[in-house]
């Protein structure tokens, strides 16, 4: 026998129910990972992948945030969404940032040659010829040359050795200064730590403030990336994956540390590195790019103009091959995808088109198995464009 119950005390009930499931949702199946995750997961199972932390987001809200693999692979620790990352040279798109507020500040000029900044860099000549005999430049190097690649500084000094944050920004970029151009300004295109450095140290000068106070009040603070530093507290460094580098065989992986930087992590003594010293997490650095992607804005606050953000993310190595704009990698056609990649694999990519960032977080000192590895970035951003809504 069927019971019939009141119209009105269905529809309450349906009401009740709606209510119940949208404070209390269906737990995902734990056998049904996402697109990006299950993509990634051969990588894994191969022994080519320990583990990422992966993120899609458009200008407006997080798409998907995924994890795949180990943070640990000894201690079998899964990845978290909130393992920190040392981001290496995803550092210089936020130290170039910070230095375009200045500029739009009409502070600095990309223009100026860095010697108006910092008179140790008068006189500075060049190694001309295949005797290495010394003169002057055709020009002084440039704001526009140190942030760009192209000014004929090295990647580093000989100070920096064995680890680069090992002595003040201002003791570093002194030595700098006295060390010959490797080449004429703006006539080659060769990466440099040195010349994100000396940009740092500028925006000290000018500021007033040591450079890393200066990131964490304009940029850091206000934008909320509150695990983003140079200097991990011991909380944050027990949230740190560990990093790996191919076996001797090349089959699989072993542990290995950041050998460029100082142990332990959180000795007061080191120094920050604008070109590549910073450790981050994949929510922090969405924040970052997505005021990038928005033209400077996020939140209703104003960090850069939009002509900065066009300048700094657009090709500024004239007519050199290379692709590169100021502090960023940036495509060689206008209004194509910009970003930037790091020392153990990392990488982030805003994409205006698309409408998306994407940020890739492993660590990584190279991938075995061969070719399989460089597989692993293209699939995660192939997987991503999918995640984006339709433009």
């Amino acid at each position: 026998m069927h019971k019939h119950f009141p119209r009105r005390t269905v529809l309450a009930g349906t009401i009740a129910t709606a209510l119940f499931l949208a404070v209390f949702p269906a737990p995902l199946r734990a056998d049904a990972p996402s697109a990006i995750a299950a993509a990634l997961q051969p990588f894994v199972d191969s022994h080519t992948l320990a583990g990422a932390v992966t993120l899609v987001a458009d200008k407006d809200r997080v798409l998907a945030l995924d994890t795949v693999g180990f943070a640990d692979i000894a201690a079998k620790k899964p990845m978290t969404k909130d393992a920190i990352f040392w981001i290496a040279s995803m550092s210089k798109p936020i130290t170039a940032t910070a230095f375009m507020m200045l500029v739009d500040e009409g502070k600095v000029s990309i223009d100026d040659p860095v010697e108006k900044y910092l008179p140790e860099f008068k006189g500075q000549q060049v190694a001309a010829g295949p005797d290495g005999k010394l003169k002057a430049p055709a020009h002084p190097i440039t704001v526009r040359n140190i942030l760009s690649h192209t000014s004929g500084l090295p990647f580093k000094s000989p100070v920096e050795t064995p680890t680069l944050d090992l002595f003040p920004l201002a003791e570093r970029v002194k030595s700098y200064a006295k060390l010959a151009l490797q080449f004429e300004p703006d006539s080659k295109y060769q990466y440099a730590n040195a010349g994100i450095n000396t940009a740092g140290r500028i925006i000290e000068v000018v500021s007033g403030m040591s450079y890393e106070r200066f990131l964490q009040e304009r940029l850091f603070t206000p934008l909320g990336m509150k695990d983003t530093t140079f200097t991990p507290n011991a909380a944050q460094i027990a949230r740190i994956a560990k990093s790996y580098k191919p076996n001797d065989a090349k089959n699989g992986l072993e542990e290995t540390t950041i050998g460029q930087l100082k142990y332990p992590l959180d000795d007061p003594d080191r120094q920050p590195m604008p070109a590549g010293g910073l450790f981050s997490t994949a929510a922090d650095l969405a924040r970052f790019c997505q005021m990038i992607l928005r033209g400077g804005e996020l939140d209703g606050r104003r960090y850069l103009s939009e002509k900065a953000i066009r300048t700094m993310t657009s090709k500024q190595t004239g007519n050199l091959p290379n692709g590169y704009g100021l502090g960023w990698s940036a495509d060689k056609n206008p209004g194509g995808p910009f970003g930037h990649g790091g020392a153990y694999s990392t990488n982030m990519q805003v994409n205006p088109g698309a409408g998306i960032v994407s940020i890739y977080l492993v660590q990584h000192a190279g991938y075995p198995n061969g070719d399989e590895g460089k597989k692993v970035l293209p699939t995660f951003q192939k997987a991503a464009t999918a995640v984006a809504p339709k433009q």
